[in-house]
């Protein structure tokens, strides 16, 4: 296999969450995505971590290198997948495992140490502002990814 040259990112402002919106039955990790995302024509996998059904945590892209996994915010965060977030009819769910939370806890946290200053969110987070008001609210959300509110998630799970 040849050998993928990724460009180094220069800042780090945004921990971004995302699933794979896979069902709860589906344990895939980094070799699966890679296989997904290169079918798409990119160089290799978009996200920098994967964090599978049993909390195992897998690396993905190099931490350092700009990721492929949110348009817009590529150059200046750090992608992390829960494998998950979807039902069998492909409907948004919040189907995560304790252990995934866990290690998602764990990893943020290490990062926000690595990174200082930087905000943890939710891939649906940095979907556009649609009615120009400056806020975001559910109906604009153009992706329900992760299926589930970091932001009330973190009042209740400090990383760390």
């Amino acid at each position: 296999m040849a050998t993928v040259t990724l460009t180094r990112r220069k800042h780090t402002r945004l921990l971004v969450v995302h699933c794979s919106a896979t069902h709860s039955g589906q344990d895939i990790g980094v070799q699966e995505i890679t296989r997904w995302h290169r079918a798409r024509g990119w160089s290799t996998i978009g996200y920098h971590y994967v964090i599978r059904r049993n909390g195992t945590l897998e690396t993905g892209r190099d931490e350092a290198s700009i990721g492929a996994h949110v348009a817009g915010h590529n150059s200046d965060s750090i992608g992390i997948c829960l494998i998950g977030g979807v039902d069998t009819q492909s409907q948004a769910q919040n189907n995560f495992t304790n252990a995934q939370l866990e290690t998602l806890q764990h990893l943020l946290g290490l990062l926000q140490k690595r990174y200082p200053g930087t905000r943890i969110v939710g891939h649906r987070n940095l979907s556009p502002d649609r009615n120009g008001d400056g806020r975001i609210t559910p109906n604009e959300w153009f992706k329900a990814c992760p299926s589930f509110d970091i932001d009330a998630w973190l009042a209740l799970n400090s990383p760390g």
